[in-house]
C-alpha cells in the first residue's frame, strides 16, 4: 500500500521543487532557489502545464511535499510507433530520503506510464550517482544505452 499521494505541482511548489534540485545536484548549476517565482522558471512550469505529454509532479505523505519527478510522455516510430514515458529530475526532500519514497515514486509513475500506452520507461542518471544507478537497477532498469548531452 502506497503512503505517498501524487498530484500535479502548481506554481506555489516551485520553490520546494526548486529547493531539492538545487540541494541534490552534483554538477553546479545557476539555479536560484531564493527566486522560485523568477520568469524563467514561471516561464518553464506554464510550458510544462500546457503540453498534455508533460506532467509535473508531487509527492506527499500527510499532506507534506516529499518528492517531485516530471514525466514526459514521447511518441516514437520505432516498435510500431510505441510511445515511450521518460522519467526525470527525481527528487526527494533529504529528511524522508531511504524510506522507500523513491521505489514508491518512480512505482506511480511506471504506472502511470502503462496508463498512457507506453511501452518502454526511460531515464537518465547522472555518471556521479552510483548510489541512484543501484537504486534504479533494483528496480528493474537496464543499463542498455550510453546517454551523450551538449549543453549550448
Amino acid at each position: 500500500m502506497s503512503r505517498l499521494s501524487f498530484r500535479d505541482a502548481t506554481p506555489d511548489d516551485l520553490g520546494f521543487i526548486v529547493r531539492l534540485i538545487v540541494d541534490d545536484s552534483v554538477v553546479a548549476t545557476d539555479d536560484r532557489p531564493d527566486e522560485p517565482q523568477h520568469p524563467r522558471y514561471l516561464a518553464a512550469f506554464k510550458a510544462i502545464t500546457a503540453d498534455p505529454n508533460q506532467r509535473l509532479i508531487i509527492a506527499e505523505l500527510d499532506g507534506e511535499a516529499v518528492g517531485t519527478e516530471q514525466l514526459s510522455f514521447i511518441p516514437g516510430i520505432n516498435r510500431l510507433g510505441e510511445w515511450r514515458c521518460l522519467i526525470e529530475a527525481v527528487h526527494i526532500a533529504p529528511a524522508h530520503r531511504n524510506k522507500g519514497f523513491g521505489g514508491e515514486m518512480i512505482g506511480w509513475a511506471v504506472a502511470e506510464a502503462r496508463t498512457r500506452g507506453c511501452g518502454l520507461v526511460q531515464l537518465t542518471s547522472n555518471k556521479q550517482r552510483l548510489d541512484a544507478h543501484r537504486f534504479y537497477e533494483r528496480l528493474g532498469f537496464k543499463k542498455s544505452h550510453e546517454g551523450f548531452k551538449l549543453a549550448l
